[in-house]
């Protein structure tokens, strides 16, 4: 089983609209969408969900405003400051209640309470899923708003993916990192033999190749590098690859800017899909030479 951990600097690189091109050309494989944050894969692939869980993650502190005493040792402690003082609504008594959304579920205020009278379940964060898409089957998953912990709902779709291609004798997980350099990208890479980092030749994707191939360096992670809409500024886009080749990466191709890929995505295609024509075949000699690099030959093919 082979994964390709896709991923960027930045949102908005060209990232997903890679990653759905390479399903299908890919055939036998699974897809994962880790960019749980902001997930968007599902808006070309129009899924069909087989089966869904709850992502369970954390804990919530609840006061249990009948059994408050008022003290405020709750509030003292929470270095977060969640915790408020309301007047009972019955009797005007003043009471404390937690702001779920800057609570931390640290558990001090639990542990602290002299009455016992805060609560601490598990904190409902989301769902995942396991779809059907006309490229074989997807691991996706949807974070609830305000929530956190997307590193474990990645390191989840991630784990799950991969179960799934072993059950079903897949032969590649393509996996569409979230963007940045954070905990979720960095769920979305350990354990990765190889990654490809879509970039663009602007000022601001060079500097965040960098610190991406940075990150990759940093976990001893082999990465590749393809140059979206690199017509826009051919000079950059030189000055970028040869960036990337000093940091030990290297780079796999470039994909020019087409407005075809637009209406591909208006069409809910791929621009493979939709026979994007020069643009299709930017993208078709990136997934060759991927596949190239992933068998262990060492060529680079930039126009």
């Amino acid at each position: 089983m082979k994964e390709l951990v896709i991923i960027s600097g930045k949102g908005g690189t060209g990232k997903t609209s890679l990653t759905a091109s390479f399903a299908a050309l890919a055939g036998n494989m699974v897809l994962a969408d880790c960019d749980v944050d902001a997930a968007d894969l599902h808006l070309l692939l129009a899924p069909d969900i087989q089966y869904r869980a709850d992502f369970i993650s954390g804990c919530e502190a609840i006061i249990r405003e009948a059994d408050c005493r008022g003290c405020g040792r709750c509030a003292e402690l929470c270095r977060f400051d969640a915790i408020a003082s309301v007047r009972r609504a019955s009797n005007g008594v003043r009471v404390h209640r937690v702001d779920p959304i800057a609570c931390e579920g640290c558990g001090v205020c639990v542990w602290n309470c002299p009455h016992q009278a805060i609560d601490f379940p598990d904190c409902h964060c989301g769902e995942w899923f396991i779809s059907a898409t006309r490229h074989g089957p997807m691991v996706h998953a949807r974070l609830a708003p305000g929530s956190d912990n997307s590193g474990k709902l990645v390191s989840l779709v991630r784990e799950e993916a991969r179960k799934l291609a072993k059950q079903q004798n897949r032969e590649w997980v393509l996996v569409d990192g979230p963007p940045g350099t954070g905990c979720p990208v960095i769920a979305a890479v350990t354990g990765a033999a190889r990654v490809l980092v879509v970039t663009e030749p602007t000022v601001a994707g060079a500097h965040d190749l960098a610190r991406i191939l940075q990150l990759a360096n940093h976990f001893k992670i082999p990465a590749t590098v393809c140059v979206n809409k690199w017509d826009l500024h051919p000079d950059m886009t030189e000055q970028m690859e040869a960036a990337a080749r000093e940091a030990g990466a290297t780079p796999i191709g470039r994909v020019r800017y087409d407005s075809a890929i637009t209406a591909a995505q208006r069409r809910g295609l791929s621009a493979i899909e939709a026979g994007a024509g020069p643009l299709a075949g930017d993208i078709h000699a990136v997934w060759r030479n991927w596949q190239a690099v992933a068998a262990g030959n060492s060529g680079s093919a930039n126009p």
